[in-house]
């Protein structure tokens, strides 16, 4: 081999050293650092590749993102997505969990919510984990930031910020086949009917209210003080919806069990057979599914806008 075509296959693997180096080193993982709900300044070395959700709407969160597989553990209310049963649960029942069981499935990341106490954040730290709080959201654009943030968190960043985007643009168009109609249907949701003559029902300032509202209709809690109260039939009866939604259809409500409440046959909804079961799921928990709850209360509320 000449001198030249030597030298020229020595640059050449030079370069393409460099460019392998290069290559690795842009490999190497950014650690990532954000502050959580409370307050508290979480590191994580790398993506998380294994972690422990305590809430069903990090669940399912992380599995929309498309971090499903990075998920070791669940707290025992997470059903959905159906593959989420497969995972050990280490509680949640009355608010007590298997410390022992989260440690013991060496999750690099525990992503908490807002039900897990100051107390018990506390204790998980003390057994060496990385935790972050995902505080529940107060708005859409909330629930936006949730998932990007839980996008960083597990290397989903793209994924994200995907969903995010399509999750829009079904709130938009939404939002644009309302703008068709100025009318606000009166719609009671009901959450426990166990006790007919004063039964439970969502205040101000809930999501499923903001999501009534956004759907095109009025919520009849917002008459009251308090984000979840009871309101007396006699209150109900006077508000007259004209819609009823039996969020407590888990339970085994059923619009043939309302018809059949003393008094309330009086009530517009009763009368003109609008009352519906609905999927709390939908709206209880505040993860990409509000928007599934937000496009089935619009086709309920408004179904001439949605033929």
């Amino acid at each position: 081999m000449k001198i030249n075509q030597k030298l020229s296959l020595f640059l050449l693997l030079t370069v393409l050293l460099a460019s392998l180096l290069s290559g690795c080193a842009k490999a190497t993982p950014t650690p990532t650092t954000l502050t959580d709900g409370m307050g508290r300044t979480v590191t994580l070395s790398a993506p998380a590749q294994r972690v422990i959700s305590l809430s069903p709407s990090n669940t399912e969160i992380l599995f929309a993102i498309g971090a499903g597989a990075q998920v070791v553990g669940r707290d025992e209310f997470s059903d959905y997505p159906a593959e989420v049963s497969a995972l050990p649960s280490v509680g949640g029942s009355m608010g007590k969990y298997n410390f022992e069981q989260i440690a013991a499935l060496k999750p690099d990341l525990v992503l908490a919510g807002a039900l897990q106490t100051p107390e018990q954040i506390k204790t998980l730290e003390d057994l060496g984990l990385n935790v972050y709080v995902l505080t529940n959201p107060t708005d859409l654009d909330g629930m936006y930031k949730d998932l990007q943030t839980v996008g960083k968190l597990t290397g989903k960043e793209a994924e994200a910020e995907k969903l995010a985007a399509s999750l829009k643009a079904r709130v938009d168009a939404v939002e644009a086949k309302l703008s068709q109609t100025s009318e606000r249907p009166l719609v009671f949701y009901e959450l426990d009917g166990s006790t007919p003559d004063k039964p439970w029902t969502s205040g101000p300032n809930t999501f499923i209210s903001t999501l009534i509202a956004k759907a095109g209709g009025k919520n009849v809690g917002d008459a009251l003080e308090s984000e979840w109260a009871q309101i007396s039939q006699e209150a109900l009866i006077a508000q007259n919806p004209t819609i009823i939604l039996l969020g407590d259809a888990a339970y085994g409500t059923t619009p043939e069990q309302v018809a059949q409440r003393p008094g309330w046959d009086a009530i517009a909804a009763v009368k003109a057979g609008k009352v519906y079961p609905f999927d709390d799921n939908l709206l209880s928990r505040p993860g990409p599914r509000l928007v599934d709850g937000l496009e089935a209360l619009a086709k309920l509320i408004h179904p001439e806008l949605f033929q």
